[in-house]
């Protein structure tokens, strides 16, 4: 039987793998965007909501604010890579969104598992690194390695999921990369970030918390958890296993009301709190809300401990990122 010894949540937003000083740029970028999701589960323009945003915003906005916010976490990411270190894991279920990476639009499942050995980490080559973003070039470090870089999968283990899994759940199984297409920044966080050991084995499952309509609700991708969590129990090998979700929470805006009521349901262990949730409210950037849902189910048991809560924003009219940081650890024995 596997024992499943740690869960970690970190976001991986940009705002954290640049420095303070790529904060405005960011928020340059925010004015553009026409689809920026709001407290009311709905799409806005930037002047929308700068129109009715909370003045006091703008007291967060200089410099010294956001160098203290990026330095705070940096050092809850540091807090997680230790304890993710000292639970010293066998192999590490990642659970992450792809962002049209390993996936595009000749297929996009809703849950994928990879089966094969091994995945590649494939970085963008210097004409497509051109056409990002500066403030986005500034992260590229966080998301891909320099040169092309293998992660070891646990192909047994993956393959034991989805058996356990496909009776409940409408699964999709991968055994081979599509050519040219990389490992997403989801799962290459446990490395980058995390410092995970490349000798550690990863089982990446694959949500599609992006690109409708096939998008798990919060009330399913729980259940989800939980089904991967009484399939781990029943593995018949003592690996010690870990658990990473990668991503969130709220962004492009920032939502501390939404966050801290996510934060409180993972704290609680209580499922119904994500059936709750009406879908909409989980959209773009904090639709990766989804992957710490997963996880929460596959924890639900476990002792939460949040590191760090971050409202990161970069513009008056609250556009940003709840930057979250928590581990989850076996509850004590009576």
């Amino acid at each position: 039987m596997a024992e499943t010894v740690l869960g970690v949540g970190s976001s991986h937003t940009p705002q954290m793998s640049t420095s303070a000083e790529h904060w405005a740029q960011h928020a340059a970028r925010d004015r553009a965007n026409p689809l920026l999701l709001a407290a009311d589960g709905e799409y806005h323009t930037y002047d929308d909501l700068l129109a009715s945003a909370d003045p006091s915003i703008a007291d967060q906005l200089d410099l010294r604010t956001w160098r203290e916010k990026f330095d705070r976490a940096q050092a809850a990411v540091e807090t997680l890579a230790k304890r993710l270190a000292a639970a010293r894991p066998d192999v590490v279920v990642v659970v992450g969104d792809d962002q049209h990476e390993l996936f595009g639009a000749d297929g996009v499942p809703a849950i994928a598992l990879f089966t094969g050995e091994r995945l590649l980490d494939i970085p963008p080559d210097e004409e497509r690194i051109a056409r990002v973003p500066a403030d986005i070039r500034a992260a590229l470090w966080s998301h891909h390695a320099t040169r092309p870089d293998t992660y070891l999968v646990a192909a047994d283990l993956s393959r034991h999921l989805a058996s356990a899994l496909s009776p409940d759940f409408d699964l999709t199984v991968m055994e081979q990369q599509p050519e040219g297409r990389s490992l997403g920044h989801a799962f290459t966080f446990a490395r980058l970030r995390l410092g995970l050991d490349p000798a550690v084995p990863i089982v990446p499952v694959l949500l599609n918390t992006y690109y409708p309509p096939n998008v798990p609700p919060p009330g399913r991708c729980w259940r989800l958890g939980q089904a991967l969590r009484a399939a781990l129990d029943a593995w018949d090998r003592p690996d010690r296993v870990a658990v990473v979700a990668s991503g969130g929470l709220s962004h492009f805006v920032v939502l501390e009301s939404f966050d801290r009521d996510v934060l409180a349901g993972l704290e609680a262990g209580d499922g119904a709190v994500f059936d709750a949730i009406p879908a909409r409210f989980l959209r773009s950037g904090t639709s990766e809300t989804l992957n710490w849902v997963t996880a929460g189910g596959m924890l639900q048991d476990f002792h939460f401990d949040l590191v760090d809560y971050i409202p990161a924003y970069r513009s008056p009219a609250g556009t940003g990122c709840g930057m979250a940081f928590a581990t989850w650890r076996p509850s004590p024995s009576p």
